[in-house]
């Protein structure tokens, strides 16, 4: 899949009211939305290290401060750079929130509710699962995720971003926010 691909993938994802405009409001409710499904409180400071995560993650997306990110402004700040020094530290944090236990690392409930929390369609969430589960061991480890979405994002090849934005679940992802 090409970065552009990957990139409108995301986008489509992220812009939850499909305007074509990612709103500082549907970037802050991915927060809200996994602090929800984690059963965390709001004072947890896993959430407050997510929230602060992503208000920063935010500052650096909407570069011009105009309160919107269309696609043509996402897909220039979007990429490895980008990946590495603001979106790494709100997925981590993201991912922190449904690891129950603590372990760094998610069985597939946990995995599940994240990946719906922040939009994919269910769907394709077992097949994502499976190819990140690379030690057959019903788990995920944190830098295994973290490197296949970084890899997504960046164009480059992603057992996970294959599985979560197979063509067939692009197509549900747009029905979905169309219905």
């Amino acid at each position: 899949m090409d970065d552009i691909t990957a990139k409108r993938l995301v986008f489509t994802m992220l812009d939850a009211d499909a305007d074509g405009v990612i709103s500082k409001d549907e970037y802050a409710a991915r927060a809200d939305r996994v602090t929800r499904v984690s059963g965390r409180s709001e004072d947890d400071p896993l959430v407050v290290t997510a929230r602060t995560a992503g208000a920063r993650a935010w500052a650096a997306m909407d570069a011009d401060g105009d309160g919107g990110v269309t696609f043509e402004e996402y897909a220039a700040w979007a990429g490895a750079e980008a990946f590495d020094t603001v979106c790494e530290p709100v997925l981590s944090a993201l991912f922190d929130l449904v690891d129950a236990d603590g372990d760094g690392a998610l069985d597939l409930p946990e995995f599940t509710a994240l990946r719906t929390a922040l939009g994919n369609p269910v769907g394709n969430i077992e097949a994502a699962f499976a190819a990140l589960d690379i030690r057959g061991d019903g788990h995920i480890r944190r830098a295994d995720y973290l490197a296949s979405v970084r890899a997504h994002v960046s164009g480059e090849s992603s057992p996970m971003g294959e599985a979560l934005y197979s063509i067939g679940k692009a197509e549900e992802l747009a029905q979905l926010k169309e219905g």
